[in-house]
């Protein structure tokens, strides 16, 4: 009769050791949720390094600088049997405070790219307007490879004659 009591009492503390662990398998679950909830719904007012997303703003949404080259250009073309004379007065439009900056930095690299294309002008291409639109077009792009090689941008939209005058 002993061993039937001891046996009996060893049976009901089983159930009730794997209640009392259950429950406490449950409460931890519970509170491990609970914490983990509470430190990703709680974020501090300020975002970490790693929320900060920087973009660059989208280039034709910037201001349009002008910056005007300090001399005109002064070059010789060739064609119709005689040498001649042009000068061009030039301004670089460039989009954003940056830019602005890095062409002013870089003027004696703009400069020699813009002498290098004029200078290949002819007297037919720069009588014409649609010949003097060629010259700008050859210029932007002459002037965009060489700033693209030194900073790794663009930095020059498109380049203006002020001032055009050929004799």
């Amino acid at each position: 009769m002993a061993d039937e009591d001891i046996e009996a009492g060893e049976g009901g503390g089983g159930g009730k050791k794997k209640l009392i662990i259950i429950i406490v398998a449950a409460l931890l679950l519970l509170g491990g949720g609970g914490g983990a909830a509470f430190f990703l719904m709680s974020g501090g007012d300020e975002p970490s390094q790693e929320d900060i997303v920087i973009e660059e703003p989208d280039p034709v949404s910037l201001q349009a600088i002008y910056v005007t080259l300090p001399q005109p250009f002064v070059f010789n073309v060739t064609g119709d049997m005689q040498q001649r004379l042009v000068q061009v007065k030039v301004q670089l439009m460039v989009r954003g405070d940056s830019n602005e900056v890095m062409a002013k930095q870089n003027l004696p690299l703009v400069e020699h790219s813009l002498l290098t294309t004029f200078g290949a002008a002819t007297v037919e291409q720069l009588r014409t307007p649609q010949g003097q639109l060629e010259v700008r077009k050859q210029a932007v792009d002459t002037v965009q490879a060489a700033m693209e090689k030194v900073t790794g941008k663009t930095v020059v939209e498109r380049v203006l004659f002020t001032g055009f005058v050929m004799q």
